[in-house]
């Protein structure tokens, strides 16, 4: 306080107020004394200021707010439009989009920019190669702004919009989330739409799936003022399939397929049959996660039945994919195995790299259900090529599936070291990018690892925490192996009953032989037992042969 007032007698009943009404916030303190000065209360400089008049009947606004908006108002009317006008723009004011939409003279902009200086609402950050200036304070910014008539604020928008356009020349992509923001509030929406979807696009492939969402979502709302014809349907439905994208990541089952249904009906009503294609195949997606087998394999073969007849290499991968994942889901590994080969062959005959992504997703799953079937050696040469082809593609979200599936394999040949360090690798992808679709599987599957070399209550927490997400989510993807892990970890701590209860709901021929021969059961323990050594001794899985061989032998010994 001293150092902003100074120390003259007559400010002695003045400081206290201050102090009271401000609670001695340094921005508030600073800000009420300048409104003092500009009031003519007190005069000198910062330092050596004195009363110019008594304290009585002198009313100090109640907020830093009421302080501000009082400033700003005392301005002369140019400088106010001009500081509105910057308020615009943001909290950071290039000089050169704050000329193109300020519409005053040279000097004149010179002038009331220096006047602004001196009233400390801006000052200059760089003089090189253009000025720019920043706002003292965010709150400074924000009443500024919202001072302004929304007409006016509509129309600078606007304007911003087209001049951002001008600087931007053919670097548009750089921009496209000033512009999205600005089209928004300047209520350009066809420009919104487009600049928000392609906000949403580049913040997908950087696996903000969250900013993502927002950008999308924000697409579909500026969509709505537009007049109704079949380029307005067509990009309805384009903009759903888009919001879908970070759902899946996000694990929103439930807001996927109202969208996915209301994308339907529009392309049904369009009789756009490409657009259609797409909507059955990510439906027959999120049917299968979430446990709707029946639903998934009639979305998916209405999708490859419209994708043959349409000759789109694109739609005949995903949905080939996406049935193949749904025949995995009820046990027809051969059929999953026929559908997953083919949809990685026509992506590989396909050229371009906006096929690269599909080139990866069938051999990730391909990874997944070849090692379920014990054909590690096949399984492995299809992961570390989607490792290969991952970087090539960009989307955050391939590192996490390709570490995820390359992880589980090892996990089931018994490999742990390379199998934890696949799945860390898949787990801080997915914390780092909110992804909660693979979460639960790449969480268990790590917990698995940790309890089988020997570290227990870690293992258990992870896997319960696989089961929980799941369960949040509504996915299902992995269940019945999180399900036998948990059974397995139960009986390693020796937790019989709890293992139980577990292996019920999954059954697993190791776990249920060791299950057995806890409990006495000897001729039931002998068979399952023996059922997974062949099964071990086929798939070459040497973890757990060793160990099943052993409680085999003390089984049949006792």
């Amino acid at each position: 306080m001293h150092a902003l007032l100074g120390d003259d007698p007559c400010l002695a009943a003045l400081k206290p107020l201050l102090i009271a009404r401000t609670e001695g916030n340094p921005f508030f303190l600073e800000e009420s004394v300048r409104t003092l000065v500009e009031m003519g209360v007190l005069v000198g400089v910062p330092g050596a200021y004195r009363l110019a008049r008594p304290l009585e009947g002198l009313q100090v606004p109640a907020t830093v707010h009421a302080v501000l908006a009082a400033r700003i108002d005392r301005l002369p009317p140019e400088e106010k439009r001009l500081l509105q006008t910057a308020a615009v723009i943001g909290t950071d004011v290039p000089f050169a989009l704050l000329r193109a939409i300020a519409a005053l003279p040279e000097a004149a902009l010179h002038h009331g920019l220096a006047h602004l200086q001196a009233a400390e609402f801006l000052y200059e950050t760089r003089l090189f190669p253009e000025p720019e200036y920043t706002f003292k304070h965010a709150l400074t910014h924000e009443v500024a702004y919202g001072s302004l008539l929304l007409e006016r604020r509509r129309g600078l928008h606007t304007r911003l919009v087209e001049a951002l356009e001008v600087f931007a020349g053919g670097q548009v992509a750089e921009q496209v989330e000033r512009l999205a923001h600005h089209a928004l509030r300047g209520e350009v929406w066809a420009k919104a739409v487009t600049y928000c979807q392609q906000a949403g696009a580049r913040a997908f492939d950087r696996a903000a799936f969250r900013e993502a969402l927002a950008a999308f979502d924000q697409a579909l709302q500026a969509l709505t003022p537009l007049p109704e014809h079949s380029d307005t349907g067509a990009r309805a439905i384009d903009l759903r399939l888009a919001v879908d994208l970070p759902l899946n990541q996000l694990g929103e089952y439930g807001r996927r397929l109202a969208l996915l249904g209301e994308a339907e009906v529009l392309a049904r009503a369009l009789d756009d049959r490409a657009r259609l294609g797409q909507v059955l195949a990510r439906m027959a997606q999120v049917r299968w996660i979430t446990g709707d087998h029946d639903g998934a394999l009639a979305a998916g073969r209405q999708a490859l039945d419209l994708a043959a007849v349409l000759g789109d290499s694109a739609l005949q991968v995903e949905a080939s994919l996406y049935l193949g994942q749904a025949y995995y889901a009820i046990g027809d590994f051969a059929r999953a195995t026929e559908l997953l080969r083919w949809s990685m062959e026509v992506a590989d005959r396909a050229s371009g790299t906006p096929m690269t992504t599909l080139r990866i997703r069938p051999r990730v799953w391909l990874t997944w259900i070849l090692s379920a079937l014990g054909a590690f050696t096949e399984g492995r040469r299809h992961g570390e090529e989607a490792l290969r082809l991952a970087p090539l593609e960009g989307r955050g979200a391939t590192p996490i599936v390709v570490h995820g599936s390359l992880g589980l394999l090892s996990l089931a040949q018994g490999d742990l070291e390379p199998a934890s360090r696949m799945l860390e690798q898949g787990l801080a992808l997915c914390r780092a990018s909110g992804n909660r679709n693979w979460l639960q599987v790449i969480v268990a599957g790590l917990g698995y690892a940790a309890a089988l070399q020997g570290r227990l209550v870690e293992g258990r927490a992870l896997l319960e925490e696989g089961i929980s997400e799941s369960l949040r989510t509504g996915g299902r993807l992995g269940n019945a192996y999180r399900l036998a892990w948990l059974s397995d970890v139960w009986r390693l701590a020796g937790r019989g009953e709890e293992a139980w209860q577990h292996a019920r709901q999954a059954h697993c021929h190791r776990g249920l032989g060791m299950l057995y021969a806890m409990t006495g059961q000897r001729e039931q323990a002998c068979t399952a037992l023996s059922t997974a050594i062949e099964m071990y001794q086929s798939m070459d899985m040497t973890f757990w042969l060793p160990q099943t061989e052993v409680a085999l032998a003390q089984v049949e010994g006792g």
